[in-house]
């Protein structure tokens, strides 16, 4: 399973990118709000940090103006992904880009009829918001086990990409179900290497090794 970095803040992926196990970034409007920086620049820095896709959303609720939109974003470099909404223009919008090879994330996905609609329009990355799903009433695993299904019965190419995690289960579950990608803020990415047998085991050599009084260096 891939793993993506849904945030804009530099110095976090910076941090994930020198452990080797980062695939690619996610951001959206919140994000690069929270940020404080321009839209534009912080979307070249990160696409400079990794080789990966990193996804840039358009904010027009039209199809035309999505396109322009989308052609000044895919302009930033060449993984720039365009992040584009579940709904009919943001479906002919992805259409229209990814038949000209450009990657499109479609995203804010909460059922899985519409993860079959983003299929068929060609999307690269479906996003299914777990999280969301869960806080209001549903079974968020669910989701992408049905995804999972419907993908696998036609062959489709779209890799299914879980957004809104929220702790490390999610991350678990996502990988056991067999999701594609999955994106995470690097606080939850950071929590997958904790385990209370391992934090014993540091002190436990280390505290053997204090006591043989040797030095490496």
């Amino acid at each position: 399973m891939q793993f993506f970095a849904d945030t804009a803040e530099i110095d976090d992926i910076k941090e994930l990118a020198a452990t080797g196990l980062l695939d690619g970034v996610t951001t959206n409007p919140s994000l690069i709000a929270k940020s404080g920086r321009d839209f534009m620049e912080v979307t070249r820095e990160i696409a400079g940090l990794v080789d990966g896709p990193v996804s840039a959303e358009v904010v027009a609720l039209d199809h035309e103006t999505m396109m322009k939109e989308a052609d000044k974003l895919r302009a930033i470099a060449d993984n720039v992904c365009i992040k584009v909404p579940l709904t009919i223009d943001g479906l002919k919008t992805c259409k229209a880009l990814t038949g000209d090879g450009t990657m499109v994330n479609v995203t804010l996905c909460f059922s899985a009829n519409q993860a079959l609609l983003a299929a068929k329009a060609g999307a690269s990355f479906i996003s299914p918001f777990v999280g969301r799903h869960d806080d209001n009433g549903f079974d968020g695993m669910a989701l992408i086990e049905d995804i999972r299904l419907i993908y696998d019965n036609y062959n489709f190419a779209t890799e299914i990409l879980v957004a809104s995690v929220r702790h490390v289960t999610h991350v678990l579950e996502a990988a056991l179900i067999g999701a594609d990608v999955m994106t995470a803020p690097p606080k939850v990415i950071k929590a997958l290497f904790n385990h209370v047998l391992t934090d014993k085991g540091i002190e436990g050599f280390l505290k053997d090794w204090k006591s043989t009084g040797q030095s490496i260096l």
